[in-house]
Formats: structure tokens, C-alpha cells, sequence
């Protein structure tokens, strides 16, 4: 079917996540994917685009991975997908072994789902049930302290421990309560020490933790780099102070590394690079390097324990869906990972992250380019519409569609959050395509800005 054709029916029939239909209808340049091949696009008019963002944060070695492929292609020989209610299956055992052996120490428990936010529905949900259930119950500690600007998800449970008002507001009366700390971003903070920025971000923490420690079930939060708030930095030693804080008040520490694990801020988990171990681990996107939908929450053997006992206890976690732990998804998320546990991976990924940072020093002083933010191969530019006086482009001006709608004309596909442009190349990304890609986002910022 022809790129018109398919337009068409696409404006007629389908209604896409984050995007306003009324404007979509209206473009005359849709893109419409039809391959890929390594770290490029092709769409349906034959255009050529680098993925600049990995498919939304979730691509890790390019687009047709033989290993993959042939890995999904011989479990398809076999069976492409059965229940995990009641039955298991090999991929997703072998899977589970391999996701332990591979996290942080204490995790020892894999429960599978679809997607980032499923994991991080889970999470809480186990959190809350767990002090229901553990001995001595405890069940007054049922509330969850989160980080404003985080972002879980869009279920409800996962909104509810979110904190991006343009996503959640408009919910408001469906969520649950939660208690909220400041997001402990704050650029202009930086121009103190780390130390005092670290001082300022964790007082207004410790005083959540006097006041209702006995009461919270689990602090649910993005470790180093909040994403789709705006890519956010925390100050080195924030996370480490919170997992004291969770130790010295008995309560459980939940990591969302949906969008920073598996080697995206330069280590496999984005906490090990402060020797921070948590009670439940959620992950999703790199698992499977884009291939197919697969999350999984990891928990502790103590957590796990919470919910044994006698068939009429009821002591069940009574949470699944129907592609848990389906065949096809841990087959890939299995060939995956061989290629992760390669020693170059981990090694490219801190040259590529050296690389990016070079390039984009020279953004630093644009007009329009407020601050830069980096942790590995996640980060975002932030742009400002007058750096002098401090005022920041309107949410009607749309720069960064601006600004990415340049990029496109340019072979670049890339997104933005607000007034952020993403920085989330796949992780195997080629030096000469990395060049290209700040290349273009550079020529794209001064196009939309008018420099």
C-alpha cells in the first residue's frame, strides 16, 4: 500500500499516545515506518532517519539483530506463547535466573509483565500487601513518599506515584494519595557544591521521614536521572541518602529503572553507581533491546516470603496478566543480554557517553540552551527562549517540536519534553552517527530558535 493510502487510513482509524490528533490530522508528512536496519529508519516514502530515539528509550543494539532474531525465530518453532497462571515455561525461567544473577545483591525474586508501568503497579502493590502480611503485620504503613517530576507510568496505581502535572493533573480525583518531595533537580543549584546541593535536596526528605516513617510502606523513585519529567539529575549521594533513611525507618526503597537500567546511564543499573541495593527493582525497555513488550519487577526473598502460606490463606499475590512471562519476549530479552554480558558493552557505552559529552560543550554557551544534563546515554538539553533575563519558552510556542521537526527535515528522528530535547541514541551507536546526530540537533536548535 502506497505512503497516501496508508495516511490516510492512519487519520481515519488510529489515535496515537501523546500526540494531538487535531494536529496530526492536519500534517501533510506523517511518518510511517516501514524498516529498519542497524541504528536507521526507513519510512514508507523510502526516507532514511537515524533513530535518534532508540524507539522511545528502548533500543539497544539497532534495529535486526541476528543473534535476536534467530533467537526469537527458534522459539517460534516452538510456541509462541502459553499462560504463566498455573504453568511455566523455559525462557521465562531461564530468563528469571539470569535477570538475578545479573542485579543488584538481595534480588531474588522475577514476577514478568507487559510493560514499565505494569512493573512499577506491581511494585507498590506488593509493597502495600507485603506489611499486611509480614510478621508482625503492620498494616498503618501503607503509605508511599515519591519525587515530584518523577514518572512511573500511565496507569492509574502508576500515576499515582507520579509527579508530571501536564500527564497527572487532569486525574487528580483518581489517584491515590501519596506524599511528595521536591524533585532534587535544580540547575541553578549547581552552582554550589555538589555537597550543598546534596544538603538542600535531602532536608526537606528527612523531615517526610520524622514525621510519618511509621507510616510509609516505600519511597518509589528514579534513581540518578529522572526521565520523562525532563531528564532531571540528582546530586551525587541523594540515592544513597535515601536508603539509609528507608533502613533507619524501616521502610522499603522501590527503584524505577525502566528507563535507566540495562546500561543506559553507563552501568548495568543506574544504582550501583552508588552502591545503593533496593528492596524492589522495576525494569522494562532494554530488557528485550525493543523487540517486544516485556517488563519484570524484582523483589527480595523477604518480600517473597510475605506471601506464603496455606491455600486458604490468602496470602496470594493476586496480580497477572495474560502474556506473563510470554515465550517470544524472554527469548529475546534472553539474546539480549548474551550480548550485554560482552565486556565492550558496558566499556562502548562510557566512550560513547565521553563522546556526547564532548560534542555538546559547545552547546553550553547557545543563547537558547539553559543547561545540559548527562548521566551516561541519557540526558537532555534544556532550552531557554531569553538566557539573560530567565524566561523560558511558553508550552504554545512548542519549541521543542520546533526543534525536532527541524531534525526530521534532517534524517533525525527525536522527541521532546517540553522544552527538552532528549538525548536517548541506541546504546550501540556508532561514533560517526553520534557526531551526526549533535550535529543536526545543534543546526535544528538554531533553525527553530533563529540563531
Amino acid at each position: 500500500m502506497n505512503y497516501r493510502e496508508l495516511s490516510e487510513k492512519d487519520k481515519k482509524y488510529l489515535w496515537h499516545p501523546f500526540t494531538q490528533q487535531q494536529e496530526w490530522v492536519l500534517d501533510k508528512d506523517i511518518t510511517i515506518i516501514s524498516k529498519g536496519k542497524g541504528t536507521f529508519l526507513y519510512d514508507a516514502k523510502g526516507k532514511k532517519y537515524l533513530d535518534g530515539v532508540s524507539s522511545l528509550w528502548c533500543n539497544v543494539h539497532g534495529h535486526r539483530v541476528p543473534e535476536i532474531d534467530k533467537a526469537i525465530q527458534k522459539q517460534l518453532k516452538k510456541i509462541a506463547h502459553s499462560t504463566m497462571l498455573g504453568a511455566s515455561n523455559e525462557p521465562a525461567i531461564l530468563l528469571a535466573e539470569k535477570l538475578i544473577k545479573l542485579a543488584p545483591k538481595g534480588l531474588t525474586r522475577a514476577f514478568y509483565s507487559d510493560s514499565g508501568s505494569e512493573a512499577n503497579e506491581i511494585a507498590a502493590k506488593m509493597a502495600f500487601q507485603y506489611w499486611q502480611q509480614t510478621k508482625p503485620a503492620k498494616p498503618k504503613k501503607n503509605l508511599f513518599l515519591t519525587v515530584r517530576e518523577g514518572y512511573h507510568g500511565d496507569t492509574i496505581g502508576s500515576v499515582s506515584l507520579g509527579g508530571v502535572n501536564l500527564f497527572h493533573k487532569i486525574f487528580g480525583p483518581m489517584l491515590f494519595k501519596t506524599l511528595k518531595v521536591k524533585s532534587p533537580h535544580d540547575y541553578t543549584s549547581r552552582k554550589v557544591s555538589n555537597a550543598r546541593w546534596l544538603e538542600d535536596c535531602v532536608k526537606e526528605a528527612v523531615v517526610v521521614f520524622k514525621k510519618y516513617g511509621s507510616r510509609l510502606a516505600a519511597v518509589h523513585m528514579e534513581p540518578l536521572m529522572e526521565g520523562a519529567g525532563g531528564m532531571l539529575a540528582h546530586p551525587w549521594g541523594y540515592l544513597k541518602v535515601i536508603r539509609k533513611l528507608c533502613d533507619k525507618y524501616d521502610v522499603l526503597l522501590i527503584l524505577d529503572e525502566v528507563a535507566t537500567g540495562f546500561g543506559r546511564t553507563g552501568t548495568m543499573f543506574a544504582c550501583e553507581q552508588e552502591g545503593v541495593n533496593p528492596d524492589v527493582l522495576c525494569l522494562a525497555k532494554n530488557l528485550t533491546a525493543g523487540y517486544l513488550p516485556l517488563a519484570v519487577t524484582l523483589t527480595t526473598e523477604k518480600i517473597y516470603k510475605a506471601f506464603l502460606g496455606n491455600f486458604e490463606s490468602t496470602r496470594t499475590f493476586y496480580h497477572g496478566h495474560t502474556f506473563t512471562g510470554n515465550q517470544l519476549a524472554c527469548a529475546a530479552a534472553l539474546a539480549n543480554l548474551e550480548l550485554m554480558e560482552k565486556e565492550e558493552f558496558l566499556a562502548n557505552i562510557g566512550k560513547n557517553s565521553q563522546i556526547l559529552q564532548e560534542l555538546l560543550e559547545p552547546l553550553v554557551a547557545h543563547p537558547h540552551v539553559t543547561d545540559i544534563r548527562l548521566r551516561g546515554m541519557m540526558g537532555g538539553i534544556e532550552l531557554i527562549k531569553d538566557k539573560k533575563r530567565n524566561i523560558s519558552y511558553g508550552y504554545a510556542e512548542k519549541i521543542g517540536y520546533k526543534v525536532c521537526s527541524e531534525a526530521k527535515k534532517l534524517g533525525v528522528l527525536i522527541r521532546p519534553l517540553g522544552n527538552v530535547i532528549v538525548l536517548m541514541p541506541p546504546l550501540a551507536i556508532s561514533r560517526k552517527d553520534i557526531v551526526r546526530l549533535i550535529e543536526v540537533i545543534s543546526l535544528s536548535i538554531n533553525r527553530a530558535t533563529r540563531v
